[in-house]
């Protein structure tokens, strides 16, 4: 399977792969990132250099009605494929899931259901060699019978005990029935191992008992859950009985490689300081009353994160490790970085003395509503290695080069390389970016009063130089660079004049940028027609810009508009389709892209966008409109322009991960959506309680407009697809973070 331990640390995969139930209703992480419909998947997966694939080979999707009728057609070319790419399976078949319709995780019946599926499975592919039966069963049995999130909703310790029991027994028979086709036959046992923190000493029993409880899946097969250990009354007490945990300790099934598996979420912090919280937070047991809340969001002292999590499991097991889910549903940035600790803490652990076999690159294709623990389904999408919302073929992300990286540093250790690797290749523009701290590390990951004395990384490391330092998207960058932990300058015109060849090769070798993110330029588009600024701006500045970058291999963004089309298109516009610009403004921005891509090939990101709106000035049309709306005035909004409105902070979000994935040419973002700019008015009116009523509309002559402005120029995108949120979520978070800047102002609105 994994090999042994000096045969070096190994790099493994997996696409997220749960299948839930809430209710009456399944969510589908396969489905939804579409892992179940692209074989080619596996050859992505493989290009990275893995030796391993956590392979989802699910009894609910791959025989719901028996073995007899299973799907075997995509069964035998998933695991054809993965032989010929020289990819190793590990067989998973349950993830956090309850079986088929008509079973559950309290069903007697359950056990032997999913050794039938597992026996037929062995039977057909005798070759695999590594076996995860029941994904993560502790972890499981919280959510399905201890907290009510799924099927079966239960919500005390006999339904958790119950649930855990009944996965546990069939993980062993599940073992049983592959061991009888093939011997050599291995259990890689994942779960996740969070640990709890108590606030005080009062509370350290709770913490105790559920620091305990944690190990109690694994401590389950190896047999150790005995008299004396320290959960066999409450096991007793919690309706297990004492005859069907001797069984299992009589005749144990202990794993060959012990996965851990490690979220921020998954340290927690107890806390009875009861007025710190809101009381819909208050829980406790049958004797306290306390918070359950995330430890990095209160604790002064930093996490224990991966290594924490190795070494204790390899003082308590003795048993072979891996790290078998690394994911971060973050920025792009955050990402790199958690990835980076995982695969720093495994090698440090290995160099300790510590067993470690692999670390796996986990929702490779990313996830679908984990924010809501898979309770609601919203679409909410966090990308992996790759991204699914684009068209066609997904879109690969800095994950994948930086998984590469690690393959490459295995290599270097003494592993051997994988059959067909690509060539060498850099992560992406992910580099300066990794060896920073996450927000896990730094104050802004505090939300509640801190408990103990705050401990907090301080960013450093090259910059992103950001030039227009008056303008909003600027100031925007700016802002979100510091939330993301990335180091910025932001520049006015004194600091770097774009268009002056000197200033900015003075700039450049002052700072040393990693990359530049440029957003001056003329923005004025009426004055543009007999304004000659306008052409200084918006094209010989830009490419003098990206001529001195590129030579230095630095990527840049660049800025342009949907006014480089005419609107006779009658539909959105995507990246390929032709400019036609009707005014001057429009004219220089069709300029500046051509001469953009033509010489800066590789290195320059040309971003497409129109109508900005956002909570952090007051010249934006929504901002401006909901103000005059309070104030009982009427607002007058053209009627015969067509646009696609983009809320500022999704921008920025959108184009630092793109700059870090390494993106270069053409995009369009802009959140999805085409409207009218009356439309617009009527939208956050309606979301912000006003009278939509007040809002006129004009054509755009009538508003004093001289330019000429395309009548349809909405923008959709053929290369990230949907990476841009809805255009009525984008106000909605508008609005949410208006009144939240307001409250921490007092009460004062943004002044329009």
């Amino acid at each position: 399977m994994s090999g042994p331990a000096d045969a070096g640390l190994q790099l493994w995969a997996g696409p997220e792969c749960t299948v839930n139930r809430v209710g009456g209703r399944w969510f589908d992480q396969l489905a939804a990132s579409g892992f179940d419909r692209r074989l080619d998947d596996l050859d992505r997966l493989a290009s990275l250099g893995i030796a391993q694939l956590r392979m989802p080979l699910l009894w609910e999707r791959c025989a719901p009605d028996g073995p007899q009728q299973a799907d075997w057609a995509w069964v035998d070319s998933r695991l054809q494929r993965l032989r010929a790419l020289g990819v190793r399976p590990i067989a998973g078949l349950v993830h956090h899931g309850s079986g088929p319709a008509g079973t559950d995780l309290l069903d007697p019946g359950f056990a032997d259901g999913l050794a039938a599926w597992a026996g037929a499975l062995a039977r057909r592919h005798p070759d695999i060699e590594a076996w995860t039966p029941v994904n993560e069963p502790l972890t499981t049995a919280r959510f399905s019978g201890l907290y009510g999130l799924w099927w079966p909703h239960g919500r005390d310790d006999a339904s958790f005990v119950r649930c855990l029991l009944t996965q546990v027994r069939a993980t062993v028979a599940a073992m049983r029935a592959v061991r009888a086709v093939n011997p050599r036959a291995q259990l890689v046992q994942t779960d996740d191992l969070g640990w709890t923190t108590a606030g005080s000493p009062a509370l350290q029993a709770q913490a105790d008992f559920e620091n305990e409880r944690r190990w109690l899946g694994w401590d389950l097969l190896c047999g150790r859950v005995r008299p004396g250990h320290a959960l066999w009354d409450w096991l007793l007490r919690s309706g297990a009985g004492a005859d069907e945990l001797l069984a299992l300790a009589d005749a144990p099934c202990p794993p060959d490689v012990v996965g851990i598996n490690s979220y921020v979420t998954s340290e927690r912090f107890l806390d009875d300081r009861l007025g710190l919280y809101p009381e819909a937070m208050h829980g406790g047991n049958h004797r306290q009353r306390y918070v359950d809340v995330e430890t990095v969001r209160v604790q002064g002292a930093p996490l224990g994160g991966f290594g924490a999590r190795l070494r204790e499991a390899w003082e308590r097991l003795r048993l072979p490790l891996a790290v078998t889910e690394v994911h971060l549903g973050c920025t792009r940035d955050e990402q790199l970085r958690w990835l980076r600790q995982g695969w720093d803490a495994a090698v440090q652990a290995r160099a300790a003395g510590v067993d470690v076999r692999a670390v796996t690159l986990w929702a490779a294709f990313g996830t679908f509503d984990w924010d809501s623990l898979l309770t609601r389904q919203r679409g909410h999408y966090e990308p992996g290695a790759w991204d699914v919302r684009t068209p066609g073929a997904p879109r690969e992300t800095a994950l994948a080069g930086l998984a590469r990286q690690f393959a490459r540093e295995a290599r270097a250790a003494g592993a051997p390389a994988p059959a067909d690797e690509p060539a060498d290749q850099p992560a992406a523009g992910a580099a300066p970016v990794l060896h920073g701290p996450g927000w896990w590390q730094r104050d802004i990951r505090i939300e509640w009063p801190v408990h103990g004395a705050l401990q907090a990384a301080t960013v450093a490391g090259p910059p992103l130089l950001i030039t227009g330092a008056t303008g909003t998207l600027g100031r925007a960058f700016a802002r979100l660079c510091t939330l993301r932990g990335l180091p910025h300058r932001l520049l006015t015109r004194q600091d770097m004049d774009i268009a002056d060849a000197a200033s900015v090769e003075a700039a450049l070798e002052r700072w040393q940028p990693w990359g530049v993110v440029n957003t001056a330029g003329y923005v004025k588009v009426d004055e543009a027609e007999g304004d000659a600024r306008c052409w200084r701006e918006n094209v010989e500045g830009p490419v003098v810009l990206a001529d001195a970058c590129a030579r230095r291999g630095i990527r840049t963004v660049h800025f342009s508009s949907d006014l480089v089309f005419d609107g006779r298109k009658g539909s959105a516009y995507v990246e390929r389709d032709a400019t036609a610009p009707l005014n001057a403004y429009g004219r220089s921005k069709a300029a500046s892209e051509a001469l953009l891509l033509e010489r800066a090939p590789g290195h320059a990101l040309v971003v497409r966008t129109a109508a900005f709106f956002g909570p952090w000035d007051a010249w934006n049309f929504v901002t401006q409109a909901l103000a005059a709306l309070r104030r009982g005035e009427p607002w007058r909004a053209a009627d015969d322009q067509w646009v696609s409105p983009t809320y500022v902070p999704d921008l920025v979000h959108g184009c630092l991960d793109l700059l870090l994935d390494g993106e270069a040419g053409l995009v369009h973002l802009a959140n999805r959506g085409a409207v009218r700019w009356v439309d617009l008015a009527h939208l956050a009116a309606e979301a912000a309680g006003l009278d939509r009523r007040l809002v006129q509309g004009a054509s755009g002559p009538d508003l004093g407009q001289l330019a000429p402005r395309p009548r349809h120029a909405a923008l959709a995108s053929e290369r990230v697809g949907t990476l841009m949120p809805t255009l009525d979520d984008a106000v909605a978070r508008y609005l949410r973070a208006v009144a939240q800047a307001e409250a921490a102002a007092g009460g004062d609105r943004l002044a329009a």
